[in-house]
């Protein structure tokens, strides 16, 4: 039995990680077969690419590279890693897909939506998560979380201006309206406990609907 492909989407600060990572470990528990990676990276070559991408020195990035350095991690990063991982029937939860490239490169930074969906789709070919999970919170409150994180890295997209952070958060609300069956959007401003609850209901739900279907 193949595995499924589900992305974790959200704007800096939102707690993806730390809610995807109990997910992982409840997930073990009841005995299904996870793999958790992130993007850009998650394979060797797509972790240098990332280090290019995300380094705060490299402040002169024009946006079309950007876009196409996501792109071409993600490449990488799924052949060598996601589609065997699924072939292999594990539940792949991903940190970051083709919905960030979307929201930040396409709607934020203003190239384009649709030119960044054609990048991407030359990228990915037909490979889509089967759901995504939105973790949505207000931009300046997630700045305050990554404030007071001091484990966490700083990185190139944490030097924008606020207003490309609400950029972003309008870029995710076009791609749920376009696709509600796929994107659910998780109260992230919630406590962790919550959080991980709701994240938890979804994606059980919809191992369930993929494995009995």
């Amino acid at each position: 039995m193949s595995g499924l492909f589900i992305s974790i989407e959200g704007p800096e600060g939102a707690g993806k990680t730390t809610i995807v990572q109990l997910v992982v470990e409840q997930l073990q528990k009841e005995n299904f077969k996870v793999l958790y990676t992130r993007e850009p990276g998650g394979s060797r070559i797509a972790e240098q690419i990332r280090s290019i991408i995300l380094n705060p020195e490299n402040v002169e990035m024009d946006g079309r590279t950007e876009a196409l350095l996501y792109a071409a991690a993600r490449r990488q990063h799924l052949i060598e890693k996601v589609l065997p991982a699924i072939k292999d029937g594990y539940i792949v939860l991903c940190d970051r897909f083709i919905d960030s490239s979307l929201a930040y490169q396409g709607y934020a930074r203003g190239l384009g939506i649709e030119e960044v969906l054609l990048i991407n789709e030359f990228a990915i070919e037909k490979t889509m998560p089967t759901k995504t999970l939105y973790f949505d919170i207000d931009p300046e409150e997630g700045f305050k979380r990554i404030n007071q994180n001091h484990n966490r890295e700083v990185n190139r997209l944490d030097l924008e201006k606020m207003d490309f952070h609400y950029k972003v958060r309008d870029g995710y609300q076009i791609l749920i309206e376009r696709n509600p069956h796929r994107i659910i959007k998780i109260n992230a401003a919630q406590t962790v406990e919550k959080v991980f609850t709701d994240t938890i209901e979804v994606i059980k739900e919809h191992i369930d609907a993929s494995y009995l279907s």
